[in-house]
């Protein structure tokens, strides 16, 4: 699957903020999509990130956590494992459907529509310069952050 062609989003944040991809221009920015707040997989990865978060800074990245919880529940995540960066409320999968990461899931032995596990990077301009798409979170965050080492 290629991928879409994004040249901005907004969305409400973590922290009483609203992230804006377009106001970030001049860094390059991570954005990651993962499936649900205070599961095991969603929590390891956000704590690789936020143990590498000081790297990524000295590579002039910021880094966005996007799932389909709400604020409140983003909020309580991101305080109990103290996550530096926002993490993007998309409880109506705007973001998610022109990321194109909802696909369907065996949960179970049922058929689920969930976020796959997809990560994508801007450059300084804003423009989509690589993704993972269907990933395994252990080890991912030092990849993304290897990557954008070279940018």
């Amino acid at each position: 699957m290629s991928d879409p062609v994004i040249t901005d989003f907004e969305l409400p944040a973590t922290s009483n903020t609203t992230f804006k991809l377009s106001a970030h221009r001049g860094h390059n920015v991570v954005v990651y999509f993962y499936p649900k707040d205070n599961t095991s997989g969603c929590t390891l990865e956000g704590q690789e990130f936020r143990d590498l978060y000081a790297d990524f800074g000295k590579a002039n990245t910021i880094i966005v956590g996007i799932s389909r919880d709400s604020l409140k529940s983003h909020e309580s995540f991101k305080d109990e494992y103290q996550f530096p960066f926002e993490l993007l409320a998309d409880t109506e999968e705007k973001a998610c459907e022109l990321f194109g990461v909802m696909k369907l899931k065996n949960m179970y032995g049922k058929q689920v529509r969930g976020v796959e596990r997809s990560t994508f990077v801007f450059d300084v301009n804003g423009k989509l310069v690589k993704s993972w798409r269907g990933l395994k979170a252990p080890g991912h965050a030092a990849e993304v952050l290897a990557f954008v080492q070279t940018l």
